[in-house]
């Protein structure tokens, strides 16, 4: 087979770079999963959960007391996603451009945008993995950052309650969110700031132990039509089935509500009169008859640890022998670490270009996420 897509790596090169200034925050985010290259499409990859241990008391003896068992739970996920971006070209319609823009250039800017797109996708969908947050706070429907560095201080203390690990911390944020930070007077003055990287370069920084970057896959949600709703009976902490009674309109996942002191997000929807909400649960007992309000529509900025959030990728899968591709090669974004296949099929007369990527994505430990409302 002719490695015909040697001559293509500058284009390849020159197209990563342009998509790598895309707003892609939640893949450099994350922890990238290598063991889904075994995984087939929908097949389960298990991670292992270690659950809280109880602390005994020392009692002197013969022999050493007979316990110590533990059941580790895990957490499936799988690839669920196979995708490619395709184009093609004919000799007589690469004849026509070369007499203008040129082939070369416009075929550098198709391999830019299918990457482009497929990266955007992949952004999304880590993006949507905020609906299985532990908690929220700040308000729905309000910039962060507008006029205070303190949401992140708010966030990080959500996950310090939950038991979070407080190293590799990231927070992804929508770019309103992010333009309100830039804008932040304490920022953008030099003497108060310490530095002049954020007015002079545009970047975004740490704050309150947060990496914070933006992403245009930032999740919007709109909630249910839920109102008047209370709870329905004592709940202790900890509680994750929140029964409901006496209201009316839906509490869909992924809405937010505030019960007694405290923001929860619901990880599956009302049904039966219950409804569930992430891990760790009810921060706080409650009675009966204490009111529950849905949050309005918000912009699910998200924050986590890096090790609470996983993302798998590989190249679509091929038979053993083979396809009709002429040629194939993977490039990698040094700035996302994820590879994309290329591919090249000739045809009579014409040429198509592939593509592709497949990848899964999953909240492995709810606990250990928050929203940041905006």
């Amino acid at each position: 087979m002719a490695n015909t897509l040697t001559s293509l790596v500058p284009d390849l090169y020159e197209s990563l770079d342009i998509v790598s200034r895309e707003l892609a925050g939640f893949i450099p985010s994350v922890t990238l999963d290598a063991t889904a290259e075994r995984a087939a499409l929908n097949q389960a990859i298990r991670i292992p959960i270690t659950p809280a241990q109880a602390a005994e008391n020392v009692t002197p003896g013969q022999l050493p007391p007979d316990d110590g068992d533990q059941t580790v739970g895990n957490t499936p996920f799988s690839i669920t996603k196979s995708r490619m971006v395709p184009f093609r070209w004919t000799g007589e319609e690469q004849k026509g451009v070369n007499t203008g823009p040129g082939y070369a250039s416009i075929r550098r800017d198709q391999i830019s945008q299918a990457m482009r797109t497929l990266v955007n996708e992949i952004e999304v969908d880590l993006g949507q993995l905020a609906y299985g947050a532990s908690r929220a706070t700040g308000t729905a429907g309000t910039t962060p950052f507008a006029s205070t560095l303190g949401d992140t201080a708010q966030v990080r203390k959500i996950l310090s309650d939950n038991g979070a690990p407080l190293s590799d911390l990231q927070c992804v944020i929508d770019t309103t969110s992010g333009a309100a930070l830039r804008t932040l007077a304490q920022l953008t003055k030099a003497n108060e700031a310490g530095t002049t990287s954020l007015r002079a370069q545009g970047t975004l920084l740490e704050l309150h132990g947060f990496t914070l970057r933006e992403s245009a896959g930032v999740a919007y949600h709109a909630p249910g039509t839920g109102a008047s709703y209370v709870t329905n009976g004592a709940l202790a902490v900890g509680a994750t089935v929140i029964p409901v009674q006496t209201g009316t309109g839906t509490i869909l996942a992924g809405d937010v509500l505030t019960i007694g002191s405290y923001k929860y997000v619901v990880t599956t929807a009302l049904s039966g009169g219950n409804v569930t909400i992430g891990a760790p649960g009810l921060r706080a007992a409650v009675n009966t008859g204490s009111t529950v309000t849905v949050a309005s529509a918000f912009t699910a900025n998200f924050a986590f640890p890096r090790s609470a959030i996983v993302l798998a990728t590989r190249t679509p899968a091929l038979p053993e022998e083979g396809d009709m591709a002429d040629d194939r090669m993977l490039i990698t974004d040094p700035r996302t670490g994820m590879s994309f296949e290329v591919a090249m099929y000739k045809q009579y007369r014409r040429v198509r270009y592939e593509i592709s990527v497949a990848w899964g994505c999953a909240n492995i430990k709810p606990a250990h996420t928050a929203v940041l409302l905006g």
